[in-house]
């Protein structure tokens, strides 16, 4: 771990590599799970703009998900997430061709109707952040399913912070990420 500005990083996100790989998980990560995205507070109130936007790219069962359950939900522990289909699906996946799990937030922006890409904790996996008064946490997520992602990672030779590049400088900023880049040169000497 290293502390970088007001988080604490860990080197996983150096040392891992990872690199998507859709063709062999099928978007897993968006229909496995017990619980929905993690949602930032900011999140919330454009969910509910870019609803009506993202509405007709969306499955019928995610419709009804997100009008009886709202376009977000708060836990039980007071935490914010996407609504599920049935406790599985994400209320915003809808499927390709190939069956492939894909985003309905990420389609609308991708088709130019909407200025936001999709919830940065999607956007940042399989980084996760963990707010504290004090600080951020920044961690690598394991997770069985993105095996496929960790391997293809390896032959491209792609580490995780690199992968990310895009949602960390969201995230964080880009001066953030370019000293993260420092680091990460110099822990890899």
């Amino acid at each position: 771990m290293f502390q970088l500005g007001k988080t604490i990083v860990s080197e996983d996100i150096i040392q891992k590599d990872f690199v998507c790989n859709l063709s062999a998980c099928k978007g897993a990560c968006c229909i496995d799970g017990e619980a929905g995205a993690p949602l930032e507070v900011s999140e919330v109130q454009k969910l509910n703009e870019v609803y009506p936007i993202v509405k007709p790219y969306l499955r019928n069962e995610g419709i009804e998900a997100i009008e009886s359950q709202g376009a977000y939900i708060k836990t039980v522990e007071g935490e914010l997430e996407t609504p599920l289909i049935n406790g599985a699906d994400c209320a915003y996946v809808i499927f390709d061709e190939n069956s492939t799990a894909m985003c309905a937030i990420e389609e609308a922006y991708n088709q130019g109707e909407i200025d936001w890409k999709k919830p940065i904790s999607c956007h940042l996996y399989p980084v996760r952040v963990q707010e504290y008064t004090e600080f951020s946490a920044v961690n690598y997520h394991k997770w069985e399913i993105c095996d496929d992602a960790c391997t293809l990672g390896q032959e491209l030779q792609v580490p995780v912070y690199k992968f990310v590049k895009e949602a960390l400088i969201r995230k964080f900023g880009e001066d953030w990420y370019l000293e993260l880049e420092k680091i990460a040169i110099g822990l890899n000497k």
